[in-house]
């Protein structure tokens, strides 16, 4: 009793203080700025985040009474713990080696596998047996991507669970079969979409003798990895759902044989917060639409997730921030309840992953489960005054894009207008954009780039350059999988290509802490396409200057002081290297720009600047292409 007086006279030390309160002491802060443009973020999804929210701002939120385990399921499916499993996928070309690979790493830790066949035509049922062999598959979680050779695989499957006298009931795991994201992929079905969902029909029946193992798996991942939003991704997914919904039961399957069957998988990107928000919102939103079919309880209502790192924000420069990225990634999947996950290997963007590469992503999760804990609380988020609300709007501007893809005759028919595939566009041209200009951040590749850093082993223009893998008789245009960073990328390899480094000289004079700032400011942004940089500490002289930059051989210079300083020493500069060397202004004085221009100078390099095009105009002007 003692300690609750104690508590209660502490709180009375401080009053509460109101939003009204916040609000004017913010205002007098910002001295006349407007308030919207300096405090309040607007996402891609055009969603609006403020600086802060308080208890209030739940007030009117209707899914705050629910516990884990209720439906909707937007506090997750489990009620006594948070566990995931972890799961690695292998590529199998032979079956033998692909099963050592696989009890190899059933020892380090991973109690899921994917297994991944390119090539089906020439593999067996002898060779599906050897691919299990010694694999207790009532212990783990068992996968295979297989596409239109999926019932094969689930017939060898049930098979062999009979011979050995397995309970169906402990065989966890699915065939990633996902016709529609073919389409999404491709263009077109692989066969006609008549077929297709019939296929789809015959998996689900076969695979009623396996309660816990899913045969429908839809690929969310094809839209974040493709650029899209986070509302994109969760509208589209459930729109693909919905769409297979809609084709089963008018085959006549019971919705309570169809929804158990489902997959959905999700690509994690860095934006925290948000993409905990998202697989929140995501399990309410489809329980609300497995509602609408009338199941025979609410337990048909659960969505099953896999989460696997995303693809589209990994880069092959500095290619080690990549563990930090799956790492952020993996605790937003973990703490907002995937039932399972997939952390990509740092160097599968350019290359074949290491052994390193595949332990440390391992190791990620691992480390998640036994040293943070991450498997023991259910939803630590819940009752987050700003993730509770990034939830709401996650649900509310998903599901007005989900009813935008209906009104346009449902995912098949929205994708063969070109719907899906422009709302993508115009996601991917903003962000384009935004990391062209660094509004948006990749640390290594478009911002604090590696000075010193070439690539040691040759990369395909494959990894550089996205393909479409557009099918000959594709009947619309497929949705491209492409990095983010991959204009940077081509950029750099352009220089290192070049066999030539040009030398960008900072030529720094007058006012130190402008001289300062804009050099390392300038170092950074050259270093983006792989120039040379030399830095230095101030030049007493411009004569000084001049002769440095010339003794250096400079191919470009960086003129570093102050806007005050630009109206005289620019000019002199400019007129004693014009012909030497490329100069450019660091920063952009607007009050004398136009006269700095007048007399010759164009080039000037500043926060606002287009990065990306700034240095490819540069890297023409050298000759560099």
């Amino acid at each position: 009793m003692s300690d609750n007086k104690n508590i209660n006279r502490l709180f009375n030390e401080f009053p509460p203080v109101s939003t009204k309160d916040w609000e004017t002491k913010i205002n007098q802060d910002l001295k006349g700025a407007d308030y919207e443009k300096k405090l309040v973020w607007k996402t891609l999804e055009d969603i609006n985040v403020k600086p802060y929210y308080r208890s209030e701002d739940l007030e009117n939120l209707k899914h705050l009474e629910f516990f884990p385990g209720d439906f909707p399921f937007i506090r997750g499916n489990k009620t006594d713990n948070n566990d995931w499993y972890i799961r690695q996928d292998i590529i199998v070309d032979n079956a033998n080696d692909a099963n050592k690979k696989a009890l190899k790493i059933l020892n380090r830790g991973v109690n899921s596998i994917g297994f991944v066949f390119n090539n089906f035509e020439t593999f067996s049922k002898n060779d599906f047996n050897k691919l299990l062999n010694d694999i207790h598959i009532n212990s783990i979680e068992i996968n295979f991507i297989a596409g239109h050779y999926s019932v094969e695989i689930l017939r060898w499957l049930i098979e062999k669970i009979k011979n050995e006298k397995l309970n169906p009931d402990e065989i966890i795991g699915s065939v990633d079969f996902d016709t529609i994201g073919v389409l999404t992929l491709k263009g077109n079905f692989c066969k006609s979409d008549e077929f297709s969902f019939n296929y789809a029909k015959e998996l689900i029946e076969i695979g009623k003798e396996l309660p816990n193992f899913k045969n429908i798996v839809i690929h969310g991942d094809y839209f974040h990895n493709s650029g899209s939003s986070i509302v994109q991704e969760l509208g589209f997914s459930l729109a693909v759902g919905c769409e297979y919904l809609y084709q089963l039961t008018k085959r006549g399957i019971s919705i309570d044989d169809i929804a158990p069957k489902f997959k959905f998988q999700f690509a994690v990107g860095s934006n925290y917060f948000m993409e905990i928000a998202k697989l929140r919102a995501a399990r309410m939103l489809w329980a609300k639409i497995i509602e609408c079919f009338s199941p025979c309880c609410q337990e048909k209502a659960k969505m099953n997730i896999h989460c696997e790192t995303s693809q589209w924000n990994k880069t092959i420069y500095d290619p080690y921030v990549n563990m930090l990225r799956s790492t952020t990634e993996s605790m937003s999947a973990a703490l907002a309840g995937t039932d399972s996950l997939t952390v990509l290997p740092f160097d599968k963007a350019y290359s074949e992953p290491s052994d390193f590469s595949e332990r440390i992503a391992r190791n990620t999760q691992i480390v998640l489960k036994e040293e943070a804990y991450f498997n023991k609380v259910i939803d630590p988020s819940a009752g987050s005054y700003y993730i509770e609300k990034l939830t709401d709007s996650i649900v509310e501007q998903s599901w007005k894009l989900f009813c935008e893809v209906e009104e346009n005759g449902g995912y098949v028919e929205a994708f063969k207008k070109g719907f899906i595939q422009n709302e993508i566009k115009k996601i991917t041209q903003k962000r384009d954009l935004n990391i062209a200009t660094r509004k948006e951040i990749f640390l290594g590749t478009n911002q604090f780039p590696n000075f010193d850093e070439t690539l040691k082993i040759e990369i395909p223009d494959s990894v550089i350059i996205p393909k479409s893998a557009k099918a000959e008789n594709a009947i619309t245009e497929p949705l491209i999988p492409y990095r983010g960073t991959q204009a940077f990328e081509i950029l750099r390899q352009k220089t290192e290509k070049s066999g030539k480094r040009p030398k960008t000289f900072m030529f720094t004079y007058g006012n130190l802490a402008m001289r300062k700032a804009r050099a390392t400011f300038s170092c950074n942004f050259f270093a983006c396409a792989g120039f040379e940089v030399v830095d230095n500490s101030g030049f007493k002289t411009i004569d000084e200057g001049i002769k440095a930059s010339i003794d250096n051989k400079a191919d470009i210079v960086v003129i570093c002081s102050s806007d005050d300083e630009y109206k005289e020493i620019v000019p002199e500069i400019y007129n004693k290297l014009k012909d030497k060397a490329i100069i450019v202004v660091a920063g952009y004085p607007k009050n004398i720009v136009d006269e700095l221009k007048s007399k010759g100078i164009k080039n000037f390099i500043h926060v606002k600047s287009n990065i990306l095009e700034t240095l490819s105009d540069l890297q023409k002007q050298l000759g560099i292409k």
